[in-house]
Protein backbone atom coordinates (compact mmCIF):
# COMPACT_ATOMS: atom_id res chain seq x y z
CA UNK A 1 0.00 0.00 0.00
CA UNK A 2 2.46 2.26 0.55
CA UNK A 3 3.70 2.68 -3.14
CA UNK A 4 0.06 3.73 -4.08
CA UNK A 5 0.17 5.99 -0.92
CA UNK A 6 3.24 7.75 -2.66
CA UNK A 7 1.69 7.95 -6.13
CA UNK A 8 -1.53 9.45 -4.91
CA UNK A 9 0.52 12.22 -3.32
CA UNK A 10 2.83 12.66 -5.73
CA UNK A 11 -0.24 13.22 -8.31
CA UNK A 12 -1.88 15.44 -5.20
CA UNK A 13 1.27 17.65 -4.83
CA UNK A 14 3.71 17.32 -7.75
CA UNK A 15 0.60 16.74 -10.62
CA UNK A 16 2.73 13.46 -11.87
CA UNK A 17 0.07 11.55 -13.60
CA UNK A 18 -0.43 7.54 -12.17
CA UNK A 19 -0.75 4.35 -13.78
CA UNK A 20 -3.61 2.66 -15.45
CA UNK A 21 -5.53 1.68 -12.66
CA UNK A 22 -4.95 4.42 -10.20
CA UNK A 23 -5.81 6.77 -12.66
CA UNK A 24 -9.18 4.55 -13.00
CA UNK A 25 -9.77 5.16 -9.59
CA UNK A 26 -9.28 8.78 -9.41
CA UNK A 27 -11.94 8.95 -12.25
CA UNK A 28 -14.20 6.53 -10.00
CA UNK A 29 -14.23 4.08 -12.90
CA UNK A 30 -14.62 0.86 -11.07
CA UNK A 31 -14.56 -1.42 -14.34
CA UNK A 32 -11.64 0.38 -15.28
CA UNK A 33 -9.74 0.03 -12.03
CA UNK A 34 -10.81 -4.23 -11.75
CA UNK A 35 -10.08 -4.32 -15.16
CA UNK A 36 -6.25 -2.98 -14.55
CA UNK A 37 -5.49 -4.38 -11.14
CA UNK A 38 -2.92 -6.78 -10.35
CA UNK A 39 -3.86 -9.69 -7.77
CA UNK A 40 -2.46 -7.44 -5.15
CA UNK A 41 -4.70 -4.23 -5.92
CA UNK A 42 -7.41 -5.91 -6.59
CA UNK A 43 -7.93 -6.75 -2.84
CA UNK A 44 -6.75 -3.72 -1.36
CA UNK A 45 -9.16 -1.69 -3.74
CA UNK A 46 -11.58 -0.80 -0.49
CA UNK A 47 -8.51 0.57 1.00
CA UNK A 48 -7.35 2.43 -1.83
CA UNK A 49 -10.80 3.94 -2.22
CA UNK A 50 -10.94 5.08 1.54
CA UNK A 51 -7.64 6.67 1.11
CA UNK A 52 -8.29 8.59 -1.98
CA UNK A 53 -11.88 9.95 -0.49
CA UNK A 54 -10.12 10.72 3.54
CA UNK A 55 -7.05 12.26 2.70
CA UNK A 56 -7.12 13.61 -1.26
CA UNK A 57 -9.02 17.30 -1.98
CA UNK A 58 -12.17 16.48 -3.77
CA UNK A 59 -11.93 18.34 -6.00
CA UNK A 60 -8.36 16.18 -7.93
CA UNK A 61 -10.59 13.45 -8.44
CA UNK A 62 -14.48 11.50 -9.36
CA UNK A 63 -13.97 12.24 -12.69
CA UNK A 64 -12.03 12.16 -15.66
CA UNK A 65 -12.50 15.62 -16.21
CA UNK A 66 -11.34 16.77 -12.46
CA UNK A 67 -7.97 14.11 -13.34
CA UNK A 68 -7.64 16.20 -16.24
CA UNK A 69 -8.43 19.78 -15.12
CA UNK A 70 -5.72 18.78 -11.81
CA UNK A 71 -3.11 17.58 -14.40
CA UNK A 72 -3.27 21.06 -16.19
CA UNK A 73 -2.77 22.63 -13.00
CA UNK A 74 -6.34 23.50 -13.19
CA UNK A 75 -9.08 23.61 -10.65
CA UNK A 76 -13.00 23.11 -11.48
Amino acid sequence: MEIIKESLDRYTKDRIPTGGFLTSVLENDLMGAMGRADHINRHRLYEICMYVYNELPSGIWGSREKVQNHLKNSYL
